[in-house]
């Protein structure tokens, strides 16, 4: 499989240049050798053919060609704003995210969160997650890396949620008896949609409150009770299956 590398700067077609040091680490962890072909991205939606002109112990140089459209995002773009689950779980989150189309991801503290993160370490953390993005974007295909945005507690984060021209559709993933299921919704026209779920435990009564009062609609994903990791996963698996993820 030819190795697939993020470069975190603009590429030009039929320049040269040397690959910036994580990316130059990876490819010569892969061995790779001069005329050996890769592809690049930027994050712009194209993949960039590559091909290996030179290795040296700390520089790899590759020349670029011609950008090649890439259509792999969902049909709607889809923000998961959740309460962190602990321990790895939110590594394993993002990556399966991306892997399935997430636009953005939105970590968020809330009342029964066990993982609480500020200053330093919540900068480090979501650098963390930012690079599982990108390592996830290069496994799978995408040419679009999803945003991770900062840490942020709830009620701070609530009066933004649906900011702008266009707000998104906005669901409260919920366990309220009566809420409607996920698949009934009328999607047609839905270009936007941000999910708020909570951490294990769920999001407090008066978060749920809150979070209707700000324009969140509850719906629900099925009987079952998923884990705090595991419905914002369901819901995007769902969407790609029920909207049309490209082929």
């Amino acid at each position: 499989m030819t190795l697939r590398l993020f470069v975190e700067q603009p590429l030009v077609a039929d320049a040269e240049f040397a690959l910036p040091a994580g990316a130059a680490r990876h490819a010569q962890v892969r061995r790779v050798q001069p005329g050996d072909a890769l592809v690049l991205f930027d994050g712009g939606g194209h993949d960039w053919p590559a091909t290996v002109l030179a290795m040296g112990r700390s520089e790899v140089k590759v020349q670029v060609g011609t950008p090649q459209p890439v259509a792999r995002e969902l049909p709607i773009a889809v923000t998961l704003a959740l309460g962190m689950p602990a321990n790895d779980r939110m590594d394993a989150l993002v990556e399966k995210a991306t892997e399935l189309g997430v636009a953005a991801i939105q970590p968020l503290m809330t009342t029964r969160s066990v993982l609480r993160l500020h200053g330093e370490r919540a900068a480090r953390k979501r650098a963390h997650w930012q690079a599982i993005a990108v390592a996830a974007c290069e496994q799978c295909g995408r040419a679009r890396v999803p945003m991770v945005a900062p840490v942020r507690e709830l009620a701070d984060w609530l009066p933004t949620a649906r900011a702008g021209a266009t707000p998104p559709l906005a669901l409260l993933l919920s366990l309220r008896p009566g809420a409607p299921l996920l698949r009934s919704l009328p999607w047609a026209g839905v270009t936007a949609v941000t999910t708020l779920s909570g951490p294990e435990g769920g999001l407090a009564p008066d978060e749920q409150a809150a979070a209707v009062a700000a324009g969140f609609s509850p719906v629900a994903l099925g009987p079952r009770v998923l884990r705090a990791d595991t419905a914002p996963l369901a819901l995007l698996g769902w969407l790609g299956l029920a909207l049309g993820d490209p082929a």
